[in-house]
C-alpha cells in the first residue's frame, strides 16, 4: 500500500523548464540589406531598424532605409532597350529614402530542437504602420532633362502606408537572422499634373541583435 502511494506521488511531479529566449522588455537592432521587387530599376537599399518588445507578441519598431541614386547605373537591360532602341520614355521613379514606424504582432512562434543541447527558436510576425518615402524621377530616362514641368516634381516626399510581415530564426539569447517583406503605398505626382498610386514591395534580409541581456 505504501509503495503504491509513493508511486502515485512520483507520477504527479512536474518540472518547469526555463525558456531559453525572451523578447519581453528588450530592444532589437536589425541592420538589413533590401531591394524593391516592383520598380523598374531595382535599387539596392541599406536599411536598419530599432524595435522595443512590449510583450512576447507585441512590439513597436522604427526603421530607416537609404538607396543611392546611381543614374544610368541603376538601369536594367530592359530600361536601356526602351530608351535607346525603342525611344520610349518609361516612368522611372527611384526611391532614395524610406522612414516608418510600425506596430508588430507575432502570433506564431516556436522552437526546433536540433539535438539534445541546441534549440533554435523562431517566430512569424505581421506589421503595419505609417511613414514617408522620398523619390527622384529619372529625367534622363523620361527624356525630360530640360522640361520645367517635369523638373517641378522631380524630387518628392510622400506620406506612406506600410504593411507586411516576416520571420526570425533565433540562435541564442541575443542573435537572430531575419527576413522581412513590406509593401509601401503612396500617391505620387507625375509631371506636375497626374496623381498616381504606387505600391512598392521591399524584400530585405539581415541580422537582429537583442539587448539588454535576458534576466
Amino acid at each position: 500500500m505504501l509503495a503504491a502511494e509513493q508511486a502515485n506521488q512520483r507520477r504527479v511531479i512536474k518540472t518547469v523548464q526555463k525558456k531559453n529566449f525572451l523578447k519581453l522588455g528588450r530592444f532589437e537592432a536589425s541592420p538589413r540589406s533590401a531591394s524593391s521587387r516592383t520598380t523598374l530599376p531595382q535599387p539596392h537599399i541599406l536599411s536598419g531598424s530599432v524595435g522595443y518588445h512590449i510583450t512576447e507578441i507585441f512590439a513597436v519598431e522604427a526603421a530607416l532605409g537609404f538607396a543611392p541614386d546611381l543614374g544610368e547605373g541603376d538601369w536594367k537591360p530592359i530600361t536601356k532597350q526602351l530608351v535607346e532602341e525603342n525611344h520610349v520614355s518609361p516612368d522611372i521613379s527611384k526611391m532614395t529614402f524610406i522612414g516608418n514606424v510600425t506596430f508588430q504582432f507575432s502570433p506564431i512562434y516556436g522552437k526546433v530542437a536540433l539535438n539534445s543541447r541546441n534549440i533554435i527558436n523562431f517566430d512569424i510576425y505581421g506589421a503595419f504602420g505609417m511613414g514617408a518615402t522620398r523619390t527622384v524621377d529619372d529625367l534622363n530616362a523620361l527624356q525630360a532633362l530640360n522640361d520645367p514641368i517635369a523638373l517641378a516634381t522631380q524630387v518628392q516626399t510622400h506620406p506612406t502606408t506600410t504593411f507586411g510581415g516576416g520571420a526570425r530564426v533565433i540562435f541564442n539569447e541575443w542573435f537572430a537572422v531575419r527576413v522581412d517583406g513590406r509593401s509601401l503605398v503612396y500617391i505620387e505626382t507625375v509631371n506636375s499634373t497626374t496623381l498616381e498610386m504606387k505600391n512598392n514591395f521591399i524584400l530585405s534580409g539581415g541580422a537582429s541583435f537583442f539587448f539588454p541581456n535576458m534576466p
